[in-house]
């Protein structure tokens, strides 16, 4: 019996040997499917990516992605509309309920925008030219509290340049839909998980054995984030991002368009987008409803926050040490010069004069070296394993024009846009493996662990508030359609090693 999740059309054809991993899958190999059942398992809603595929076109279920999805980094609270996004009350609107402008005013209007994706190269797979999107997306949150999408623009600007409605036909809307999933596919790989996890996470650790001896209590409280990172990144480039690498033969963006976003984002970063808290007020989210990202996470930070205070307030009594010491401000600086290339812009600190500031900075070492990359890591298989949900790339260029395909067309036309199953498996096989963990946060290996009496309690202390939290997270997604298990510490990972 296969999983229901693949049909058996696709089966058929994985069965040719298409794909090795997902074969095994079909033909019952016990090993191949004991870890496909427990990953699908393991504090995870059952078979989500059946949930997917049973709802990824319904609006709400669109909505939501941007709030919980794999990659909660792109939506933003929004006051005035983009010069180059002229959606009208009419579109929108049309009964005279609301105007665009008051329900800004009131906070109820939210935009995801993929600039970033303008003109990106993409590559040729089979021979077949592929296609990627550079989308702006507007949402409303309706009464439900449900962010529902309201319009979308598959082009940044030009003319053909149609603004989709939910009230266009069926085949048109989820066209423009799909077009906006297979742009967040390639954004969120190359930016909010390659860039801003894997990439930054090297940084940080290679500047932290380049500068800090292990008796350091800023090494000593770090080593444990950093446990497979280098070997897991020398894997990805091998693997994935090489001239044949997977992401490289099976995205849109391909070689050069994967390099464009990641220097195109690394102009972008800055300091506030990688400390949670501050990120989430940057975009206006702290009030959003039913953000369980911006819940958990923030509570997350908060203990990682207190633990880190605790811990650095036992070896630095006042602000002076901080500054005098030699080998944490060469840390700093390293990963200013070479980490972020001198971006004076950025706002990342090269030097640090205050524990306040020294903690903040700590803490976001810690959360994206493990949390961060837990939630926009651990949930790809849930929501890329129904391929349409997040395709790799694109088989036609983003439509011109709205009410040109006949009903009867429909679907074959989509499938026409869809990536060739071969992709598809690649892309299947890829998020799964992508989506297993290993340590939990929670567990401290006792070889990198302190000595002392003092901080060996504090790491108690951390542990039992991270269970507590690990509770309370467990017991609210009991009352949740779409559970939100990625920023549960039992979940997360210690380090990034997958």
């Amino acid at each position: 019996k296969w999983p229901s999740c693949i049909d058996a059309e696709s089966a058929a054809s994985l069965q040719l040997g298409k794909c090795d991993l997902i074969t095994r899958i079909m033909k019952r190999e016990p090993l191949a499917v004991a870890r496909y059942e427990f990953h699908l398992t393991k504090g995870k809603p059952p078979l989500f990516p059946e949930y997917v595929m049973n709802h990824w076109k319904e609006d709400d279920f669109f909505g939501y992605q941007f709030l919980n999805g794999v990659n909660p980094m792109v939506i933003r609270r929004i006051k005035a509309l983009p010069g180059n996004f002229p959606v009208t009350d009419e579109m929108v609107f049309s009964n005279g309920s609301f105007t665009l402008n008051s329900e800004m005013q009131k906070g109820n209007i939210f935009l995801c925008d993929y600039k970033i994706l303008e003109d990106v190269s993409t590559s040729t797979i089979n021979n077949k030219e592929q296609f990627l999107a550079a989308p702006l997306v507007l949402l409303h949150k309706d009464m439900n509290n449900k962010m529902m999408p309201i319009a979308i623009q598959l082009k940044q600007e030009g003319e053909n340049n149609p603004i989709f409605l939910p009230t266009d036909s069926e085949y048109d809307w989820l066209l423009a839909k799909t077009f906006v999933r297979s742009a967040e596919f390639n954004l969120h790989q190359m930016d909010y998980h390659l860039l801003r996890t894997h990439l930054l996470a090297e940084v940080f650790i290679v500047s932290l054995n380049r500068n800090l001896p292990s008796v350091h209590p800023i090494y000593k409280l770090l080593v444990r984030h950093t446990l497979d990172t280098l070997q897991i990144n020398n894997g990805a480039r091998t693997l994935l991002l090489s001239d044949d690498g997977i992401l490289t033969e099976n995205s849109a963006a391909g070689k050069d368009g994967i390099n464009t976003i990641v220097q195109r984002a690394l102009q972008t970063m800055t300091y506030a987008s990688l400390c949670f808290p501050d990120d989430i007020k940057e975009r206006d989210l702290e009030d959003v409803p039913n953000f369980y990202y911006r819940d958990d996470g923030c509570k997350l930070w908060d203990c990682m926050n207190q633990f880190v205070n605790d811990i650095l307030g036992l070896y630095y009594k006042n602000d002076d040490l901080v500054k005098t010491d030699k080998e944490l401000q060469d840390w700093i600086k390293d990963i200013f010069q070479h980490g972020c290339f001198d971006q004076e812009k950025s706002g990342i600190p090269k030097e640090i004069t205050s524990l306040v500031d020294l903690v903040k900075y700590v803490t976001m070492v810690m959360f994206t070296c493990s949390a961060q990359h837990a939630a926009v890591n651990f949930g790809q298989f849930d929501f890329y394993g129904w391929m349409p949900n997040g395709p790799s790339t694109m088989q036609v260029a983003p439509p011109t024009e709205k009410g040109k395909i006949e009903d009867k067309d429909a679907l074959l036309e989509l499938l026409k846009a869809l990536p060739d199953y071969r992709i598809a498996v690649k892309s299947m096989e890829t998020v799964w493996q992508l989506s297993e963990g290993c340590v939990a946060l929670i567990t401290f290996p006792a070889q990198h662990d302190f000595t002392e009496h003092p901080p060996r309690q504090k790491i108690k202390n951390f542990q039992e508030k991270l269970a507590e939290l690990s509770n309370i997270i467990q017991t609210g997604n009991q009352e949740l359609r779409c559970k939100y298990p990625y920023l549960d510490p039992n979940q997360v990972e210690n380090s990034i090693s997958i």
